[in-house]
């Protein structure tokens, strides 16, 4: 291998070329000919030794070994930028962008207003928030840090474990008024029953009984959503009753607008998580967001600390 042409410049003009899949795009971006972008290219693959990139007329693909070149490209160039941070962060007050994501429907109910307060408290910190309720690969999308509800399987990420988002079984009052409010859980089944179509499991409502059992109802409903905002305008407008994150609707629980349904029987509560990646926790604006989050998360309706 001719490690001459190993240049940081190479290694992020083929993390581009990976990312967009087209060579003019990313001159554009860089503002450089796409003559270098090729040359660039060109000398990066004769120094690794292999083809890193399939080229056609329309678009560039990653090879096998390209594939596993651009991972490890991804953890050297943020290595790299992670000794200037903590540089410049010795020297002077924390500054930069963080990159949170965020579980959607929390996000805009709550965390946004969160980031306001940091912001107000950290005026050179930026923060690009992303919402989603996907699971996202935290480095290959260039994400510092995720909160995340529900659990979460083996991960190479740090963890701090949030506590418990608690949740009720919630109805409008004009829903309950015509069709009468559910007296034991086994009557649930004859109800309509907001679904989340991506929860898996949805079509079973596992309860705790006030003796600590569990009980399991099947239950359905013409109306299935994938987002906990649509679901709580779903519970609003006395489409059916089902489960909720308190936090989702404590204000239309306390309005009147929503009232809770079989009070002593609750649906299991859900874990609240934050992951952060281990390469940026030491960066001192991502400790800051972190520190912040732990502490203010456990504060928001009906989430109890672990």
């Amino acid at each position: 291998m001719d490690s001459t042409g190993l240049s940081l410049d190479r290694m992020r003009t083929f993390v581009r070329v990976a990312e967009r899949g087209n060579l003019s795009m990313v001159a554009r971006e860089l503002g450089i000919g796409q003559s270098t972008v090729t040359r660039h290219l060109n000398e990066l693959e004769e120094a690794v030794g292999v083809p890193l990139l399939t080229r056609t007329t329309r678009r560039v693909t990653l090879t096998d070994e390209g594939s596993r070149y651009y991972t490890n490209c991804l953890q050297i160039l943020r290595l790299v930028e992670q000794a200037a941070e903590e540089a410049r962060d010795a020297r002077q007050a924390p500054a930069g962008a963080v990159r949170l994501s965020c579980t959607a429907a929390l996000g805009v109910m709550h965390i946004t207003r969160l980031i306001f307060d940091f912001q107000d408290k950290h005026p050179d910190i930026r923060v690009d928030l992303n919402l989603t309720d996907e699971r996202i690969d935290l480095v290959r999308e260039g994400v510092d840090l995720a909160l995340r509800l529900g659990p979460l399987a083996d991960s190479a990420m740090k963890l701090h474990a949030l506590g418990e988002s608690h949740r009720l079984l919630v109805g409008a009052p004009t829903y309950l008024s015509v069709h009468g409010r559910p007296e034991r859980p086994a009557d649930l089944s004859r109800y309509e029953t907001v679904v989340m179509s991506n929860v898996a499991g949805s079509d079973q409502l596992v309860l705790t009984s006030p003796d600590g059992t569990s009980l399991m109802i099947p239950v359905s409903g013409k109306l299935r959503v994938d987002h906990g905002l649509a679901a709580r305008e779903a519970f609003a407008a006395g489409r059916g009753i089902g489960p909720a994150h308190l936090w989702l609707v404590h204000d239309l629980l306390d309005d009147g607008q929503l009232e809770v349904v079989l009070g002593d029987y609750r649906p299991l509560s859900v874990p609240v998580s934050l992951l952060i990646v281990p390469e940026r926790a030491a960066i001192a604006r991502v400790r800051l967001l972190v520190d912040f989050l732990v502490a203010e998360v456990s504060r928001l309706p009906g989430i109890r600390p672990s």
